[in-house]
């Protein structure tokens, strides 16, 4: 099932990704793989295959609300913006939070995709 709207907590070692609409939420977990080596940048390298897969996650959503830690947002803007720029192009905010539990982050983001949508004078589909 794809869902017009999502939000994806993260931080630096998992995300979750929650699409949803008025009825429905479908729930996805990606975490990192740490597998450092003694090979230069191979903590890069692990943190760019974690963000290719939440940005795999994301294929087919139209708009997504990117939550976390601010070091770990840059990190993925950063990312997603260079390498996945049909990924960022969905991606139409960013907000810090604390570990907010699975409802409140359906909360928020609805109220968010409201506020957002009224303001780019799009109906909401939720």
């Amino acid at each position: 099932m794809t869902l017009f709207h999502a939000v994806v907590w993260l931080d630096h070692q998992s995300a979750k990704v929650l699409q949803f609409d008025e009825a429905h939420v479908q729930a996805e977990k990606v975490k990192s793989h740490s597998h450092h080596t003694k090979q230069h940048g191979s903590a890069v390298r692990s943190e760019h295959e974690y963000f290719g897969e939440v940005c795999d996650a994301l294929n087919g959503i139209e708009e997504v609300l990117v939550v976390g830690s601010s070091t770990a947002q840059a990190d993925f803007k950063h990312y997603a913006d260079k390498h996945r720029p049909q990924t960022a192009k969905h991606i139409v905010g960013y907000e810090t939070v604390d570990h907010p539990t699975e409802n409140q982050l359906i909360a928020m983001a609805k109220q968010y995709f409201l506020k957002y949508d009224r303001m780019a004078g799009t109906p909401s589909p939720m």
